[in-house]
């Protein structure tokens, strides 16, 4: 199974949100087959075949998340951040402000979609293989 030095290790190529299709399809060479991120510390708990699961250390001192939610904002700092406009940092630092609590990635859809606190929807994306 896949350890988390190998995640830090595809997480370290990723600059911007426009490395991120890669990355998604370094971690399914991995074996990963989902994982979901915190933004209120940047922990992530990956997930793999036969209950596979492993998590790391928080990334980062907490940040606040807003209680209300902001979808429109949000698509707009998640645009600029697929543009590579913005860093990793900054990309949690704006959802916490637009209340996005976390976002999960399922390998066998594609798709990434970002919760709210109350665990409502927001957007799910196709990510570009």
């Amino acid at each position: 199974m896949f350890t988390i030095d190998q995640i830090k290790a595809a997480h370290s190529k990723v600059k911007s949100g426009a490395d991120f299709p890669n990355y998604i399809q370094e971690l399914v060479q991995l074996g990963v087959t989902s994982y979901e991120t915190y933004v209120s510390d940047g922990h992530t708990d990956y997930f793999g075949k036969d209950a596979y699961q492993t998590s790391t250390t928080p990334a980062y001192d907490t940040l606040f998340i807003a209680e209300i939610s902001n979808a429109e904002q949000f698509k707009i700092d998640l645009k600029a951040h697929q543009q590579g406009q913005t860093d990793y940092p900054t990309f949690c630092k704006d959802c916490a402000k637009s209340g996005i609590e976390k976002w999960t990635v399922a390998m066998d859809k594609m798709t990434c979609t970002y919760y709210d606190k109350a665990e409502n929807e927001l957007l799910t994306e196709i990510i570009p293989q």
